[in-house]
């Protein structure tokens, strides 16, 4: 279904983009129709099944811009379906801002101004011929071993690119908002992120991600931070969806010499939630701390996968998640820790609580 929906868009990515980006995208498509969909009898899916999803007629929402273009219905259903008062919860009222709705750019809701000068905030389709994009895009995140990175390689329509220029401090909160619709048919958006921050700069970043309707969505989200010498990243997710959503996201971080990172993720919503974490400590005097919050009811599904490899001396990391399970909701953290051979005098802490309601939640772990 998804190779089938890539080739209905292939030919007006062909018109629109460059060859880099293109080979890319046919790169990408293939290795995932190599890999498919994971499977439980793969140990890092073993308590997550993904059959009843592969069932499913997903349908790509949108077709791609040439100028990140704006489209004002997609805003203004939201408005009008979604509800004026949920919309205000979604969006940090005063806060700087990028809106997407089912992968697109809204120019209506977004307020990408107010920010210092060395700050960059655009979409990756205005900026995706820059060096900056070209250079760093699909570098972090591991799209070689993890199908749904490869899928969202190919297929994503449109993203946000943050750059923190060298010795920049942002002091407000920067929000990235994605809306996935759902109708009468089920739509599949492929959210896109790329973050950079350069020697010694400080920014906070948040990640929301919303749903309106009753219908069936799926969003396969995969954000890259790039953490330079000394830079300080806050990193925030927000994943609230309704009852009959999937959402499966891929957080890659590559981190520097002296730089510090902080990732706080809350899973509120969604049938079945997949949150994936892989940082990589590539230089000394590194910090990490990844905290998560899940709480499930009825039939949902949280499953969390955390992996911090520590390939330098000094380098300190933390992980703390908690959940709160009801009714016959599941629940699944596995979390790794790697220390290279080089990574002497490496501080790592890993921890993961949970309280079930109900004697039908269960919880797997694996530390």
């Amino acid at each position: 279904v998804f190779v089938e929906g890539f080739r209905g868009l292939e030919r007006r990515f062909s018109d629109l983009e460059l060859g880099w980006l293109r080979q890319l995208r046919e790169e990408s498509i293939q290795r995932f129709a190599e890999l498919g969909f994971p499977t439980t009898h793969q140990e890092d899916w073993k308590y997550t099944n993904l059959s009843p999803m592969a069932k499913i007629a997903f349908q790509t929402s949108g077709v791609p811009s040439s100028s990140g273009g704006s489209d004002s219905r997609p805003a203004l259903s939201v408005v009008q379906n979604f509800g004026t008062r949920q919309l205000e919860s979604a969006l940090w009222i005063g806060a700087t801002r990028l809106v997407f709705i089912n992968g697109r750019y809204s120019k209506p809701l977004s307020s990408p101004g107010g920010l210092p000068a060395g700050v960059e905030l655009r979409t990756l389709a205005d900026v995706k011929a820059g060096a900056d994009v070209q250079d760093r895009f699909a570098r972090i995140a591991d799209w070689k071993h993890r199908p749904f990175v490869a899928l969202n390689n190919a297929s994503w329509l449109d993203g946000a690119f943050v750059k923190i220029a060298k010795g920049t401090v942002v002091e407000q909160p920067i929000q990235l908002l994605f809306v996935s619709s759902s109708g009468g048919q089920p739509w599949v958006s492929h959210p896109r992120t790329l973050i950079v921050a350069e020697r010694d700069a400080q920014a906070a970043i948040v990640e929301s991600f919303y749903g309106w309707g009753d219908g069936m969505s799926f969003s396969n989200a995969v954000t890259e931070i790039v953490a330079e010498e000394n830079s300080v990243i806050d990193h925030y997710k927000m994943q609230v969806e309704n009852e009959r959503s999937y959402h499966l996201s891929t957080l890659a971080v590559s981190q520097q010499r002296g730089s510090s990172f902080a990732s706080c993720s809350v899973a509120l919503g969604g049938l079945l939630a997949r949150n994936e974490v892989v940082a990589t400590l590539a230089g000394e005097g590194v910090d990490c701390t990844l905290n998560g919050l899940y709480l499930t009811t009825g039939n949902r599904h949280v499953d969390n996968s955390t992996t911090i490899d520590h390939t330098k001396p000094h380098g300190t990391s933390h992980q703390y998640y908690k959940g709160i399970l009801d009714g016959h909701s599941s629940a699944v953290f596995i979390g790794r820790i790697i220390v290279r051979k080089d990574a002497q005098k490496t501080d790592a802490v890993q921890r993961n609580k949970n309280l079930l309601l109900s004697a039908d939640a269960v919880i797997d772990t694996k530390p």
